[in-house]
């Protein structure tokens, strides 16, 4: 397991949060210090603002409070098992406003990705989910993978035409669109696609690019050119995913207990080493309008 590299922020100012992370031992101190406006959002959806087909407890009229706040808000979520277009509608089913345009996931970003390096995958998508990607091209040979979340997908049938494919040549590329480990669905914990791609790699020694959450390139490219990092909060309900990797460059990461994090699976003294942990999105909100100013 790679361990987090120890960091520190010490400030004069009054009110921001200082963190050490130490290997083994990730905790939070929390100081009195001021903090900055906070002029962006970024939102994670399954597992914050929803789980499956039903919203978290008063996020609906959380999200609501943020805008009328003056926050501008981004939903940046690692989702691949449905189009963009889907989740739009699933949202708007269960009573969030928003635009689809506010919807930035990594399926886009991993569409765009194929394109932009012209590749010819075969895809480990659901139906739905590939229908936001690029089309195969049957006149040219198959040169990568792109693994999703598609359970229905995880089966020897399809793996093992994916391993065939990363080792028919040197010149392939193993495409993870996220890696995640687990999931929150309404019925419990669910086995994410991390697994699969971790195998994948194993077993072809294919080194996977991943594309969404927590690389960095998904962060900055989430933000407008007009709003600073230190302007900007990201929240979620994965302390590495979402937290952490949001805060490797400069965002604070306010965690939420409504998804995947399971508060009594630490102590005290190991807890994650985010910017603030709450019971849920609308305890975030609060917090952020409490602080601006």
């Amino acid at each position: 397991m790679k361990t987090l590299p120890r960091i520190g922020f010490s400030l004069q100012t009054p009110s921001l949060v200082r963190l050490f992370a130490v290997p083994g031992s990730l905790t939070v101190i929390k100081r009195n210090m001021a903090q900055q406006n906070v002029k962006l959002a970024l939102i994670d959806l399954s597992g914050t603002l929803h789980v499956d087909d039903q919203p978290t407890e008063g996020a609906v009229d959380a999200l609501k409070r943020l805008r009328s706040h003056g926050v501008k808000v981004k939903f940046v979520t690692n989702t691949t098992k449905e189009s963009v277009g889907s989740l739009f509608d699933r949202l708007r089913k269960i009573g969030f406003e928003l635009a689809r345009e506010e919807i930035y996931g990594s399926l886009a970003a991993a569409a765009e990705y194929v394109r932009k390096n012209n590749l010819n995958p075969f895809y480990l998508l659901t139906d739905d989910a590939r229908t936001d990607m690029p089309p195969n091209d049957a006149t040219r040979p198959t040169d990568s993978v792109v693994v999703g979340l598609a359970p229905e997908r995880f089966c020897y049938e399809y793996l093992n035409e994916a391993f065939r494919v990363l080792r028919q040549t040197k010149d392939v590329q193993l495409v993870a669109i996220h890696e995640g480990r687990y999931y929150k669905a309404k019925d419990g914990i669910a086995l994410g696609p991390g697994c699969f791609v971790k195998g994948l790699e194993y077993s072809t020694g294919v080194p996977a690019v991943c594309i969404g959450k927590p690389n960095e390139y998904f962060f900055r490219s989430a933000l407008p050119e007009d709003v600073a990092v230190e302007e900007c909060v990201m929240i979620g309900d994965d302390p590495t995913d979402d937290c952490l990797g949001a805060m490797r460059i400069g965002m604070k990461g306010y965690l939420v207990e409504t998804g995947k994090y399971q508060p009594d699976m630490f102590t005290k003294a190991n807890r994650p080493a985010v910017s603030g942990i709450f019971a849920n999105f609308g305890e975030v909100v609060q917090h952020i309008i409490s602080n601006n100013q």
